[in-house]
């Protein structure tokens, strides 16, 4: 058994590291690094439920189209519709997109699986290896280029083409603390065939603008110092109301300090931040009606929530928290999308499950990962993300696409 008692999968990975001289560190500051670097996402810790797949699905209330998700399962990408039929998979294991390469035990606890993707109306699909790299493979799962990087959580493709990622980068960085090193997170973006273009520190943004000044002078700041989480990309639509919210500026969260920001990547600072009732979030995105949608994984303890507000006054529009009947709770990662026929789609990660809610909290469609692990089954794998493609999608190229009519 793995750590909190979840199942050791073969094949987990540690993250790369980044080739960068480390002389005149201390062994303790060696170790810490270390430690730092071996801060990763476990396959499954939940025990799992009776039911797999499609559990329930309203067809009266539910949106259309296509499922398209991740999980700790292994190296994977599922394609399915709406009643769980599998229409195409992806597979590519780390070993293939860089071959030869030895891990260590502490390496190999990462997990052999993709941590985020984007699937392209093509079939070619984007994938993070988390602290691993990067690859894209077209539709039948051939290679197409892989770059080592070390990614993390999420990434975005801009209209261009150019792909944003996080990285980031343990090391001591004696301004921010004389002698503890810390996880320096990055925006990255490269270009469609994986090569960098601009790399930007997230923790410059904050030293070049006054509210992250005064973050940084609160108190001793060492370890995972932001550990961000989401890349947003903004289309402007709030920028007559909140400048900061102007087209080609960053959206993030940022889960250590329980804060959401806006960053201005070409000025390298940070122009909005946000703090609410929210903990450890994640997924922050603008609504087509101007709201802010996010995922609150710890606002109350024991449980999880949605959240929708107003950022210009930042006073509550909606909000789900489950029930007694259905609780809600991951304590890690989770995402959740706005759907074109008003529900919201949540993805309870820790628990495998995704399900979609009405305006009045009703459930209308459930999805539990068919993904298990133990002797017994009994561990349900982590569903980092699902994402709803609309009906007119192309899937002609899907091995299980339906036949034309």
């Amino acid at each position: 058994m793995g750590e909190n008692g979840a199942p050791d999968t073969r094949g987990r990975w540690h993250p790369a590291r980044e080739t960068r001289e480390r002389t005149n560190l201390s062994d303790e500051q060696r170790l810490r690094i270390e430690a730092l670097e071996a801060i990763g996402y476990l396959a499954g810790t939940v025990a799992a439920g009776s039911g797999q797949g499609v559990a329930f699905h309203d067809r009266a209330q539910s949106g259309v189209g296509f499922n398209f998700y991740t999980s700790g399962h292994g190296p994977d990408a599922v394609l399915m519709d709406m009643d769980g039929r599998e229409l195409h998979r992806w597979h590519l294991p780390a070993e293939e997109a860089w071959p030869g390469g030895k891990l260590t035990p502490a390496q190999r606890r990462r997990g052999n699986f993709w941590r985020r993707a984007h699937l392209f109306e093509n079939g070619d699909v984007l994938a993070l290896f988390a602290g691993r790299g990067i690859i894209k493979i077209d539709k039948d799962s051939k290679l197409l280029w892989a770059r080592r990087l070390e990614v993390h959580h999420d990434l975005a493709v801009a209209p261009n083409g150019d792909i944003y990622v996080l990285t980031r980068w343990a090391h001591l960085v004696p301004r921010v603390h004389p002698t503890k090193p810390i996880f320096e997170d990055f925006v990255v973006i490269l270009d469609s065939e994986g090569a960098v273009k601009n790399r930007v520190s997230i923790l410059e943004c904050f030293e070049n603008s006054d509210p992250g000044r005064t973050w940084l002078a609160g108190g001793e700041r060492s370890g995972d110092l932001f550990h961000t989480n989401t890349v947003t990309l903004l289309d402007g639509r709030l920028a007559d109301a909140i400048p900061a919210f102007a087209k080609g500026n960053v959206l993030t969260a940022m889960r250590a300090i329980d804060t959401i920001a806006v960053l201005d990547l070409e000025q390298k600072k940070l122009v909005w931040v946000h703090r609410g009732s929210f903990r450890k979030q994640h997924d922050p995105q603008i609504l087509d009606n101007r709201h802010l949608l996010l995922f609150d994984n710890r606002g109350t303890p024991g449980k999880s929530a949605i959240l929708e507000f107003d950022p210009i006054t930042g006073q509550s529009v909606w909000e789900y928290r489950g029930s007694l009947e259905s609780p809600f709770f991951s304590k890690t990662c989770g995402a959740t999308e706005r759907l074109s026929n008003g529900n919201t789609l949540v993805i309870e990660s820790d628990r495998g499950r995704a399900f979609e809610v009405t305006p009045a909290s009703e459930i209308v469609w459930e999805f539990l990962n068919p993904h298990r692990a133990g002797d017994e089954d009994e561990f349900i794998a982590t569903l980092f993300d699902l994402t709803r493609l609309p009906a007119s999608f192309p899937i002609d190229w899907a091995q299980g696409a339906p036949a034309p009519e």
